[in-house]
């Protein structure tokens, strides 16, 4: 094992976890991901975050590389969630150290999931600090980015921000770096983890952002607890992506996603494509038979609209479909455009209620939902065709305003 430097005297020391595929239990991690933690050398050594359960032998000895006296008196924890709390217990115990710095909600939520009796706990909240020696540590609370514990440290004498969930990506690598790998590789990862994790709180990143530039700190690393580390300008490259992906401007190519029986639905969502291409709007489509929930969401990053598809099914919406459109409206999209559409046997309610829960997501509906009998015949595909064109034309005028 080996420890990576980030700054000197500031060493990485997480576990690689190559063979995640389940991240959290809702979402995919394609690439695997990562479990970071930091060790800072200096008169307080201190440790910031830990890993998930199972990996705690890594961070172990990692540390030992970083400090060969493997003494750590500081631990702070940024963030309660077990990814990153879940070898808390065992670095108390191996460490023991002399203060244990977090929120006071994650106080709250550390006692509950571990019992802290005697652990020296010290509450911080914004605007707090604590010198380790030559460096000083700045906490800034961020609290629903993404859970209410949630919490920044910063450290002005090496310009690092440790930011916890936000800026991550679950890509699993023997880099460490942002600047080693591709930019669009990363710039993918980042929208997938945000698009599925860190969407509904849209409106919290923006205020911290916000927060963040106010006390004008002079930030050239930002080291999140999942993914690759930023520096340089990579910093920046990072909060205006955050900016840029919590405005949700409208962008001019179109999601949709279907299931269907005896491909009617399917043959339907072909007819509409037409139409957007001929309204110059490049689409994604998805089959909810062949694909997660969660990559379908992070190809709404780029979509300014969204299609959604189902035959009717017991008088309903067909279950993958229904489940897509419940995962979508928990994460709060915002600023789309869209439609519904699917064929059915003797009654053929689910456009229609597919097209009602868009609205509650507040999903601009140009175009009634359309639907038809069996088999689509010439005048239904003339209506899907209608229908790709005046989404296309809608959201071309939403991407201009």
């Amino acid at each position: 094992m080996h420890a990576i430097e980030v700054k000197k005297g500031i060493h990485w020391v997480g576990a690689v976890d190559y063979g995640s595929r389940n991240f959290h239990g809702y979402s995919l991690s394609p690439r695997g991901t990562t479990y970071n933690a930091y060790v800072v050398q200096d008169e307080k050594n201190t440790l910031i975050d830990t890993v998930k359960h199972g990996h705690f032998g890594t961070l172990r000895q990692r540390i030992e590389v970083a400090l060969p006296s493997g003494k750590i008196d500081y631990l702070i924890l940024n963030h309660t969630e077990l990814d990153h709390a879940g070898g808390l217990t065992q670095a108390v115990e191996l460490f023991k150290p002399e203060k244990i710095f977090c929120s006071a909600m994650g106080l709250h939520s550390m006692q509950r999931h571990c019992d802290t009796t005697g652990w020296p706990v010290q509450v911080v909240k914004t605007g707090d600090t604590v010198s380790l020696g030559k460096r000083t540590v700045r906490f800034i609370e961020t609290r629903m980015l993404h859970w209410p514990d949630s919490m920044f440290s910063y450290i002005p004498e090496d310009k690092i921000l440790f930011s916890n969930d936000a800026f991550g990506q679950n890509i699993a690598s023997t880099q460490r770096f942002v600047d080693e790998m591709d930019r669009a590789y990363i710039l993918s990862a980042i929208k997938e983890y945000y698009y599925n994790i860190v969407l509904p709180y849209s409106p919290v990143v923006l205020k911290i952002l916000d927060a963040v530039a106010e006390m004008k700190l002079d930030i050239d690393t930002v080291a999140p607890d999942h993914g690759l580390i930023y520096r340089g300008k990579d910093a920046a490259f990072v909060l205006d992506s955050y900016r840029e992906l919590a405005l949700q401007k409208p962008k001019k190519q179109a999601l949709i996603f279907f299931d269907t029986m005896w491909n009617s639905t399917e043959k339907m969502a072909y007819a509409i494509i037409e139409g957007l291409e001929q309204a110059g709007v490049p689409v994604h489509l998805f089959s909810l038979k062949n694909n997660h929930h969660s990559t379908v969401m992070a190809a709404l990053a780029d979509c300014g609209a969204v299609i959604a598809g189902s035959p009717t099914h017991n008088n309903g919406i067909m279950p993958h479909v229904n489940a897509m459109l419940g995962y979508m409206k928990g994460l709060k999209p915002q600023n789309r455009i869209g439609a519904a559409f699917g064929s059915y046997g003797w009654a053929g309610e689910a456009p229609k209620m597919i097209a009602e829960i868009l609205a509650s997501m507040n999903v601009q509906l140009p175009a009634a939902p359309i639907k038809c009998a069996f088999v689509p015949q010439k005048d239904d595909y003339d209506a899907c065709l209608a229908l790709g064109k005046t989404i296309g034309i809608a959201l071309d005028a939403a991407c201009k305003e």
